[in-house]
């Protein structure tokens, strides 16, 4: 009489054979599916590429077009000898900016002007943040002067001269509280719209774990609210350099800032200085506006916010 063979010896003697043998022992990679991986590594770099190239072509032409289209309607009023004692040619202006570039003085008054901006906006951004976190977390507060930074918003930057002037004197310290009062209410509100579109169960979350207080705003509302924040940023960058511009053509330091050199062609009746120098000033607002927009781009990828389609 046969006795049956228990079932672990049997998948014993299962795994001993060659099927067994060949389970156990892992197929070594041929040569054919290791090139084949190293060509598609190859293959993802060269699109990443070709979408960073595409991309950035996508990201160029339109402002080449816009600015072939600007350069032609300029000489085209320059051809007609429309107001011909102010208005240059593109080439007048690219001279007069070329032999700027090559002055001690060109470079002196673009540092007066970036110390001025970076004074004013810091501050801009510290009080506004402040302000802006207090009225959209304290009721008392929203109720009070809520509506006010919205009107302070609205009111031009140069309304603002007669207050600097009054208050520090005819100095670079009337231009910081221009650039202050003009653009603090707009980070103050992308802080209040940012904070306002949080969450509550991010918020209820937030206090489950423990975050009280300053350790909430820090680790918790800020973080949350900072695309909306970062929008107020932006705004408020405008509405700086809008202000500071004014106050340098209103208030003239020493040494002469970018607005006080146009303000002194202008009274020398130098008019190709005066559209070198808007140039120099324009350009500033395009970089700076690039780098915004890096930033929100960057903020946006990291918080799922950008649809790939757009990366």
């Amino acid at each position: 009489m046969a006795v049956e063979q228990p079932t672990s010896e049997r998948h014993a003697a299962a795994d001993t054979g060659p099927a067994g043998a060949a389970a156990v022992t892992p197929a070594a990679p041929s040569l054919d599916r290791a090139m084949a991986g190293l060509d598609a590594l190859e293959g993802a770099g060269r699109s990443t590429r070709a979408r960073l190239s595409e991309r950035l072509w996508r990201a160029t032409w339109p402002k080449l077009i816009a600015f072939g289209l600007i350069l032609l309607v300029w000489q085209v009023a320059v051809w007609v000898r429309w107001k011909p004692y102010i208005l240059v040619s593109p080439a007048t202006a690219a001279r007069q900016l070329w032999e700027l570039l090559g002055t001690s003085s060109f470079w002196q008054a673009c540092w007066a002007t970036a110390q001025q901006a970076v004074i004013g906006y810091a501050l801009v951004i510290i009080i506004g943040g402040v302000a802006g976190t207090a009225v959209a977390r304290l009721r008392v507060l929203r109720a009070g002067v809520g509506s006010l930074i919205t009107g302070m918003q609205t009111m031009p930057s140069v309304l603002w001269y007669p207050l600097g002037v009054m208050v520090f004197g005819v100095n670079w310290k009337a231009i910081i509280l221009m650039m202050v009062l003009g653009a603090a209410p707009a980070v103050a509100n992308g802080f209040i719209s940012g904070i306002d579109q949080v969450p509550p169960a991010l918020v209820r979350a937030g206090w489950i774990l423990g975050a009280r207080g300053l350790a909430l705003e820090r680790h918790v509302m800020l973080p949350a609210a900072f695309p909306s924040v970062l929008g107020g940023l932006k705004q408020g960058w405008a509405f700086a350099w809008h202000a500071l511009m004014a106050g340098e053509f209103l208030i003239l330091v020493t040494p002469l800032s970018l607005g006080g050199r146009i303000v002194n062609a202008d009274t020398q009746a130098d008019y190709g200085v005066v559209v070198a120098m808007m140039i120099v000033i324009i350009f500033i607002g395009i970089v700076v506006d690039y780098g915004f927009t890096g930033i929100n781009r960057t903020v946006l990828r990291r918080y799922g916010l950008l649809d790939p389609a757009h990366r």
